[in-house]
């Protein structure tokens, strides 16, 4: 990344406001980010280890992590500059850095630069955006490059699929009632926030980097099924659903 970046009490401004429209579809939000640490703190055995954020957006999963595992380095993924820009700017640190990659096309991995293997790869509300043939490729590219017993760990809106269209409803059903009564639902939604960012003077130079942004189009979604079958086909040797509330749902793999 480059070019001029927002002052960091401006960045962790639009952060904030970023983290209660994302509120306003998923309730239990902070409980995810919560549960994903817990997962990485409870499997992971080396104290400093290596974390790739798939889709880290402005790092919001990243910064929580960086808490919860003082030893960790995390390396932020994302194909949206803006983004990646607010992240850099609010959450500076030798052990956290960005990478600007799109994870639908071949090579992203090799753009991050590691020096050695990663212990872990994680993301939450991102990896919806794929479609179900790179996110095949996607996993498989994650299995070959952890070590045994590395993880692969996703929180996101994940669905049965045709197999279960009622099971879908109520998953959505009773996340708009959990907003509802937490009063998340009344928070600034995806699209004002957008434009929010768009009119703001200290983001103008985010805003012409990012010209339209990611791409937010899907055709073939991915089952929570697929995500499982996937993982196990790419050779992680366990694979499942550790949480759920509604349609929200924490996905882990074992290498």
């Amino acid at each position: 990344m480059s070019g001029a970046e927002p002052a960091p009490a401006r960045a962790r401004y639009w952060i904030e406001r970023w983290d209660r429209q994302q509120e306003h579809y998923m309730p239990d939000r902070e409980a995810r980010f919560e549960l994903i640490a817990d997962v990485l703190t409870t499997l992971l055995e080396r104290p400093d280890p290596l974390i790739i954020d798939l889709g880290a957006g402005p790092g919001t999963l990243s910064d929580r992590l960086l808490t919860r595992l003082p030893g960790a380095r995390v390396v932020g993924v994302d194909a949206d500059p803006l983004l990646l820009g607010l992240a850099e700017a609010a959450h500076g640190s030798p052990r956290f850095r960005t990478v600007f990659a799109d994870l639908r096309v071949d090579g992203w991995f090799d753009a991050l630069g590691l020096d050695h293997a990663p212990d872990a790869f994680v993301s939450t509300t991102a990896l919806h955006w794929m479609n179900r043939t790179p996110l095949r490729a996607l996993l498989e590219v994650c299995a070959k490059a952890l070590p045994p017993g590395g993880l692969f760990v996703n929180g996101d809106h994940l669905y049965e699929g045709p197999a279960g269209p009622r099971l879908d409803a109520l998953g959505r059903s009773l996340t708009a009632r959990r907003a509802q009564r937490t009063g998340t639902a009344k928070a600034e939604n995806w699209s004002a926030w957008w434009a929010a960012v768009e009119q703001a003077p200290e983001l103008a130079d985010l805003v012409r980097r990012r010209a339209g942004g990611f791409e937010h189009v899907v055709h073939d979604r991915p089952t929570a099924h697929d995500y499982v079958d996937f993982a196990r086909a790419a050779g992680f040797a366990e694979a499942g659903t550790v949480w759920q509330y509604g349609d929200d749902r924490v996905v882990v793999g074992i290498r």
